[in-house]
């Protein structure tokens, strides 16, 4: 791809997100001056192929990252981990330790620069902490880590671990560029990718990131309908409804192909290798089965720097695409609601024996019946982390902070849209309408139901494979620190729920 215009946001002065700037400067820190980061030809992805290393001064980083990859470091958690692979890991960690504290001051002027930093240092953090002994009580991110990576993070203002942006959005390369920026086209670059970084370097793992990376490129034209109807919703005549009943069916026809997609990741990724060799590398310090501390060591040599407080792993649930899709339908306000914010608290057996038992019904698409009360509004289910009221801050509201913060910015500007579609949608008496939204709808209902099935498939039933310690702990948990499947399971039946013809 050509390089990017001298004009574009990432070639731009980016100001200091704790200095004062002057009235009247374009704000590109959070680009609501400019375009959210939502590129025209890629969507949330970037324009351009991630960074792939960062400039010589900060190149002791990139080389531990690179050491730890090159010696294909094992889980610390892996039963037949052998006294070599052991020491291998522990002299890495000795070199890691040993690393000078770079400053950061030069990274601050580009945003591609500190997102590199963030991918590097964070991949860093889960290598440390992954492969510290089992035996080890708590777990201390050694202060060579610790500082850059919270500075960086607070000129992000993202969390210090890894999320769904490592892992994909800023993850990827072209195998073969594509001829120009011209003739770009996402649905035909979506096989013509490859991941930068990787834990195991299996295929199965690439293929993992690569389904996420391929439903971001689709989805590129989803968000450029929600685009047109917003238009048209600004009109509001009968002409304009009647194109907004045919983008609807042209979006529930992208939100199809983003079903196939994620099913897709089936074909490369073997749902034993994942949950066994790659799952484990993803998990945040909320995700601990044994409930060790993260501990940032250094962390008072910048007195700036606060103590971190979100420490969940990459999750699907911080895809800003489908929390697109979730506000412009204004499904949200189901989706979103009643789900813990992490950390189940119900007693391990009745965790265990709910998933237990519920795994062939939840696996069967739900009903909209199932997914509703007798009144017509969602019901809570068992995956509520506690009886009583809903959390203060929802699961999937919660994994807005792990995303990029311009993309965050979009959402906040997709929900204060003076015209919703739900609510021009309820107030019409145009049946076609009506019956358009409800197939987009229900169409998002479907990408939820193929969620189900590959959260059964890859982290359910390998559980029960395993010894049961996971069950015992509560049931096996995402990445982000949930009840995976009663998690997902939940959202779907909820967004079920959103439609109208139950509500009518």
């Amino acid at each position: 791809m050509d390089h990017l215009p001298p004009n574009h946001f990432l070639n731009l002065p980016r100001p200091d997100v704790f200095a004062p700037t002057l009235v009247g400067t374009p704000d590109t820190s959070t680009l609501a001056a400019h375009d959210f980061d939502v590129d025209t030809r890629t969507g949330f992805m970037p324009p351009e192929p991630p960074l792939t290393r960062l400039p010589s001064a900060w190149e002791p980083w990139e080389a531990v990252l690179e050491d730890a990859i090159q010696n294909k470091l094992q889980l610390a958690e892996r039963p037949d981990l052998s006294d070599e692979e052991r020491a291998k890991s522990e002299q890495w960690r000795d070199r890691v330790r040993e690393l000078p504290i770079l400053p950061i001051v030069d990274l601050k002027s580009s945003e591609v620069r500190l997102r590199r930093a963030h991918h590097v240092l964070a991949w860093i953090m889960h290598f440390y902490v992954h492969t510290t002994p089992t035996s080890v009580h708590n777990i201390h991110i050694p202060p060579p880590v610790t500082v850059p990576l919270l500075q960086v993070c607070a000129q992000l203002q993202l969390p210090p671990v890894l999320t769904y942006s490592d892992d994909v959005l800023y993850n990827w390369a072209f195998k073969t560029p594509p001829a120009s920026n011209i003739l770009f086209s996402p649905k035909q670059e979506l096989h013509n990718l490859r991941c930068l970084t990787l834990f195991t370097g299996t295929r199965d793992e690439e293929e993992f990131y690569l389904s996420s990376a391929r439903i971001e490129l689709r989805g590129v034209e989803a968000l450029s309908v929600m685009r047109a109807i917003m238009d048209e919703a600004f009109v509001g005549d009968t002409i304009a409804i009647r194109r907004i009943t045919a983008y609807l069916r042209a979006l529930a026809d992208v939100i199809q192909d983003l079903r196939q997609l994620l099913a897709g990741v089936r074909q490369g990724c073997d749902p034993q290798i994942f949950y066994d060799e790659i799952r484990p590398w993803f998990k945040g310090a909320d995700s601990d089965t044994k409930g060790r501390k993260w501990i940032f060591d250094g962390i008072e040599l910048d007195p700036t720097l606060e103590e971190p407080t979100e420490l969940s792993g990459p999750s699907a649930g911080q895809s800003s695409l489908i929390h697109a899709l979730d506000i412009f339908l204004g499904v949200d306000k189901y989706s979103h609601s009643h789900f813990a914010a992490g950390r189940p608290q119900s007693s391990p057996s009745s965790s265990a024996s709910s998933s237990s038992s519920s795994l062939h019904d939840s696996l069967a698409p739900s009903t909209p019946s199932s997914a509703s009360s007798s009144n017509g509004s969602p019901t809570t289910m068992a995956f509520s982390s506690a009886p009583g009221p809903p959390p203060k801050v929802p699961f999937l509201t919660r994994m807005q902070s792990y995303m990029p913060r311009h993309h965050r910015a979009f959402l906040r500007h997709l929900q204060a849209n003076p015209r919703p579609l739900r609510r021009l949608v309820e107030q019409s008496d145009d049946a076609a309408l009506r019956e358009a939204y409800d197939v987009a709808v229900t169409a998002l209902k479907e990408f939820r139901d193929e969620h189900v099935r590959i959260v059964a498939l890859y982290i359910l039933i390998p559980s029960r494979k395993a010894a049961g310690a996971e069950e015992a702990n509560g049931g096996p948990k995402g990445t982000g620190g949930t009840d995976a499947f009663q998690f997902v399971k939940g959202v779907r039946d909820q967004t079920a729920g959103a439609l109208l013809s139950q509500q009518a």
